[in-house]
């Protein structure tokens, strides 16, 4: 049964050294960003959400090894304290490598204490959780950095929530840069529901509607790829045809949501114009999702956005829209969707329906 009453409160993990992780020159993923998104949870505060803090802790060898290839790791410890780089677009400073492993141990943090039952108050939905973490992580496979990522945080998340007992996690990516990384790790778990929806083609060329996954978790992978200048309209239509009724099917027993914001309409480095409405909506959806199967337990993990005021602004409409979704009905904004939108999320249902009838 969905709660009528909305949460009051957001649980929040995040740590000062995620603001340490600096490139030597500019750099779009820098600490910045964190700052415009702690604006947006003053916000939230301000409009009477109250902000529970969650202690980071760094992620022990064996939760990393869930997920990476210990060769990769072993090689990332022994460029901790050094300015390096992993490939044309992903630095390391001095202490990127122990942030890296501090945001993946806030994400298990984070979990953990959505699946504490005392989080929930009596009478409320439980209260969503982010994660402000820093370096991103979606782009991380098993055994390489790449993309800004070093450690895949929502993968390393997942994988301790299966390890403590759960059967089954869905990962919504909303990023606009497809994570390559979270469906390399979960392409052969069918424990894992991993849906994309992301500008396409683009950076870094994967998540083809027809990447759908492997052995017994083929159809787990669920690709909605769109072609620039999809706005709000586009994809809440994706949700509705596609992400919401997957994930009814799936029964999820916690949502994680890699929450990037630059398909918003006023980031430089994609080219979609969802806007802070947009994003509110959606984040409306997967809280009721989360609310009719998982008892709530949903959590948004800092991905991109490099707009800092669009940054800034969605984030807070996403955090406000999920806290109420449990007595807030979702809106529709936007332009119409083109016709080669529309298509684009046609042969997406089309090629899930494959793996989940009746959608």
């Amino acid at each position: 049964m969905i709660a009528t009453n909305p949460a009051s409160q957001i649980l929040v993990v995040g740590d000062a050294l995620f603001d340490d992780h600096r490139s030597r020159g500019y750099h779009p993923e820098r600490p910045e960003r964190l700052h415009a998104a702690r604006a947006a949870l003053d916000r939230c505060a301000h409009e009477g959400l109250g902000i529970v803090p969650v202690e980071a802790r760094d992620a022990t060898e064996e939760e990393l090894a869930r997920v990476h290839d210990e060769a990769y790791l072993a090689d990332l410890a022994k460029l901790a304290g050094h300015h390096a780089s992993l490939d044309p677009d992903t630095y390391l400073a001095p202490s990127s490598v122990a942030a890296a492993r501090r945001a993946a141990g806030a994400g298990i943090t984070l979990v953990d204490a959505l699946l504490d039952p005392s989080s929930q108050k009596p009478g409320e939905a439980r209260a969503p959780g982010l994660a402000l973490l820093r370096p991103p992580g979606h782009h991380a496979t098993r055994s390489r950095g790449m993309g800004f990522c070093l450690l895949n945080n929502v993968a390393v998340a997942a994988a301790s929530a299966l390890a403590k007992g759960l059967e089954r996690v869905a990962i919504l990516d909303w990023d606009v840069h497809h994570g390559n990384g979270t469906q390399d790790i979960f392409w052969t778990d069918p424990r894992v529901l991993y849906i994309s929806l992301h500008q396409y083609p683009y950076y870094p060329g994967t998540g083809g509607v027809h990447e759908k996954g492997g052995g017994d978790a083929e159809g787990y992978t669920v690709n909605v790829p769109l072609s620039q200048g999809a706005g709000d309209r586009v994809y809440a239509n994706a949700f509705r045809q596609i992400v919401d009724p997957v994930l009814e099917a799936f029964e999820p027993e916690l949502i994680l949501v890699s929450a990037g914001f630059d398909a918003h309409q006023r980031d430089p480095l994609a080219d979609m114009c969802v806007s802070d409405q947009g994003y509110a909506t959606m984040a409306t959806l997967i809280a009721r999702a989360a609310l009719r199967s998982a008892e709530g337990r949903l959590a948004f993990f800092l991905e991109g956005g490099y707009d800092l005021s669009a940054l800034s602004s969605s984030l807070a409409e996403t955090l406000l829209s999920a806290a109420s979704a449990a007595s807030a009905e979702p809106r529709s904004s936007g332009a119409p969707a083109s016709f080669r939108h529309e298509g684009e999320v046609t042969q997406a249902r089309k090629t899930a329906a494959e793996r989940w009838k009746g959608i």
